[in-house]
């Protein structure tokens, strides 16, 4: 059992930066009061975060830390575990993340994620949403049971059942099984490996014992043809390197003088081009003004006329001079043309020289290949009673990969049915089935205590039927949020007797967050308040809510949470006269 003693905070949320401490051991019960936004759940974020490394509420960490000092959040909480005392200690800027163990820090060396594995999965044994279906029922951030999916609600469940374990010992089983696998994979390819070896070597025995000299002839026969196909090729390559050595210099030259003359043609051309327009603008200058625009001096007929002939004698000139670089243009193409075409079959040589010099590769590859052949052959006696003692080793290895072989699907099969005992079909659900019917009697005893007269049945995939007294069939989402909420109280109380009938994760703590404020009418309140009445002495309640004044006087201890100065502080009022 998880018996929680202490929490404590500072700079977390509008918390300042002195510690609010709350002993959740005092009594049994416990008020928590104040007005909206004074700090009242501050308790529960505080303790989700600091078991969990995250809010009770959707808030994101960086807002944890208290905006106006912004720094040093610390949160704090004890709790014992059997005889053994914890305390966790998790702090943001810096970030702390601490576990101690009867006032031995617990070794840090893992990263985070793991070290909040310990706490979870060996020190507390309790999920975050495990946490929230058995210690927390609240209006806030909080999700019910029935709201769950099938999948959910099953982990949950496991965690009560305490026989999560099984699902642990499954994906062991599953990662062994891989591994089995793997090692039967590579069994399997080192077999055709060897099956193949095998082959092989049988074959070369077979070879040694049946090659004659026509075979060694005809390998013979095959490098000399392989030479004088070498020879050829050689031949062609000489001839092509010779042409391409001769050609390609001049080509690349000519080709360059050309390209070179075509740009030189067209900066000319675009010379005489723009002095054609200058030409053209000073004519029509002359032909559409009468008198100097600059200094008004006239313009006589006579000197526009001698201007106009002067400038059609120079635009004339100039185009003979365009024709002309146009003319020599175009024979340059020409040129270009011609040797592109020679530059092409330079490179198509080039292509061939490295088609045969692969070819010669090949080639000589064969042959290396053809005369080991005949070397092999040639001294084949002296190699027959070796190659048989490696035959031999060849099925010796075989008959060991088979038998490992056999062995590990032997153990493949046996952990495959383990594996489909402990999928969710096989042992759990065996277990659940035991536990489904005081679940369910249970869940009705509460409801009826609560004066919600329905019967709940929960199934084996957790799916509910709800009947009413007229036996007509519902499920949770058919009733009202007043309703809801009892259901969901029935279910956390069944929860909690669930866990302290396993021992797996009971708990001293119960914690209502504005559970008294929202759907239920004044009998809800008293029925809820006649099962808290009835929690035994182990269990300390603490119900958080902002109608203070509906509840006082039912409780042991009451805490108000006001603010001041903008910083959240709490007065603990002490024994209460309940």
């Amino acid at each position: 059992m998880i018996f929680f003693k202490t929490l404590r905070w500072k700079n977390f949320m509008s918390t300042g930066n002195a510690f609010t401490e709350i002993d959740l051991t005092s009594n049994k019960s416990t008020l928590i009061v104040g007005h909206n936004g004074a700090g009242k759940s501050t308790m529960l974020d505080a303790m989700s975060f600091a078991l969990f490394g995250k809010p009770h509420r959707n808030i994101n960490k960086p807002q944890l830390v208290n905006s106006i000092n912004n720094k040093d959040c610390i949160v704090e909480i004890e709790f014992s575990v059997g005889k053994a005392e914890f305390k966790i200690v998790r702090g943001i800027k810096p970030q702390i993340f601490e576990i101690w163990k009867n006032n031995i820090l617990i070794n840090q060396d893992s990263h985070s994620k793991e070290y909040q594995k310990i706490l979870e999965q060996n020190i507390l044994k309790l999920t975050h949403k495990s946490f929230h279906q058995i210690v927390v029922l609240g209006s806030s951030s909080f999700i019910p049971f029935m709201q769950l999916s099938a999948q959910n609600r099953r982990e949950v469940i496991e965690d009560l059942l305490d026989i999560n374990v099984f699902s642990k010992m499954n994906i062991l089983i599953k990662e062994k099984n891989s591994t089995l696998k793997e090692k039967l994979k590579d069994i399997g390819y080192q077999l055709d490996l060897k099956k193949n070896q095998i082959d092989s070597q049988r074959k070369y025995i077979r070879d040694i014992t049946a090659m004659n000299e026509e075979e060694i002839n005809a390998k013979m026969a095959q490098i000399q043809e392989a030479q004088f196909e070498i020879s050829n090729l050689q031949s062609d390559v000489l001839e092509a390197s010779t042409f391409i050595e001769k050609e390609q210099e001049k080509v690349n030259a000519e080709l360059k003088t050309a390209h070179d003359r075509k740009a030189g043609l067209l900066q000319y051309k675009a010379t005489f081009s723009s002095k054609i327009k200058s030409v053209v603008n000073d004519a029509k200058f002359y032909e559409e003004n009468d008198a100097c625009p600059t200094c008004s001096q006239q313009i006589t007929e006579e000197i526009r006329a001698s201007k106009l002939v002067s400038a059609k004698s120079k635009a004339m000139e100039l185009q003979s001079a365009i024709r002309k670089v146009d003319e020599e243009a175009e024979t340059v193409t020409l040129t270009i043309e011609k040797f592109t075409v020679s530059a092409e079959n330079i490179r198509e040589k080039q292509s061939m020289i490295h088609a045969n010099n692969q070819t010669i590769e090949r080639l000589h590859g064969n042959i290396k290949s053809l005369n080991s052949d005949i070397a092999r052959l040639t001294s084949r006696t002296g190699d027959l009673a070796n190659a048989n003692s490696e035959l031999a080793d060849m099925n010796a290895d075989k008959d060991r990969f088979m038998e490992d072989r056999l062995k590990l699907n032997e153990e493949l099969s046996y952990n495959s049915v383990m594996a489909e005992m402990l999928k969710d079909t096989g042992i759990k659900t065996k277990v659940i089935k035991q536990y489904i019917p005081i679940i369910n009697n249970l869940v009705n005893k509460y409801l009826q205590i609560l004066d919600f007269f329905v019967h709940f049945n929960l199934d084996e995939s957790f799916q509910e039927t709800i009947k009413s007294r007229h036996r007509d069939a519902f499920t949770y989402d058919s009733f009202s949020e007043g309703e809801k909420q009892r259901i969901d109280l029935a279910l956390l109380f069944t929860w909690r007797m669930i866990a302290k009938m396993k021992n797996s994760v009971a708990t001293n703590l119960l914690v209502l967050d504005e559970t008294f404020d929202s759907s239920l009418d004044h009998d809800g309140v008293e029925n809820l308040m006649k099962i808290l009445y009835s929690l035994d002495d182990d269990t300390n309640v603490f119900v958080i809510s902002h109608k203070g004044e509906i509840l006082e006087g039912k409780f042991k201890n009451k805490l108000e949470f006001f603010k001041e100065k903008n910083f959240s502080k709490m007065k603990d009022f002490g024994l209460q006269a309940a």
